[in-house]
């Protein structure tokens, strides 16, 4: 399945590369995101809580942050496990400065289904996940505006 997405936000691209490397910002903008804890500079332990139409579950796996180009441009790497079903996914994150003031902010990304999830497809799914992708953008934006 693949995903995509843009948005611009109202800040510097390096205002939203910061908070996109801090560890405490990205878990409170991230949506179903309960815990990342920083293991180094790549690496996160990260648990999520998702409901996806009548099924939820506990994720719980790794995140990586890889081929980081500041303040541009880096890959997420995640993998998640739950009772559900497991998520493996790859997305590119990049941050085009329109102004001294706005970024656009585009991701592009495959994800891959187990279990549960991918018996699901991608009707039930998809939708989920531009929700979560447009919740994300809309809490960059609040905590861009404090």
């Amino acid at each position: 399945m693949t995903l995509s997405g843009t948005y611009t936000v109202n800040a510097p691209a390096q205002t939203i590369w910061d908070m996109m490397m801090d560890p405490e910002i990205l878990a409170r903008i991230t949506p179903a995101i309960t815990k990342l804890e920083k293991i180094d500079d790549e690496n996160f332990k990260a648990i999520a809580e998702v409901k996806i139409g009548p099924v939820g579950g506990s994720f719980s796996g790794n995140l990586k942050m890889v081929d980081k180009v500041q303040p541009e441009s880096f890959k997420l790497i995640i993998q998640q496990n739950s009772k559900i079903g497991n998520a493996a996914a790859e997305v590119n994150m990049n941050m085009k400065a329109l102004s001294d003031t706005q970024t656009e902010v585009s991701f592009t990304g495959d994800v891959k289904l187990s279990g549960m999830l991918a018996t699901m497809g991608g009707r039930v799914i998809t939708p989920v996940a531009n929700m979560l992708s447009k919740q994300f953008f809309e809490a960059l934006e609040k905590e861009v505006n404090g």
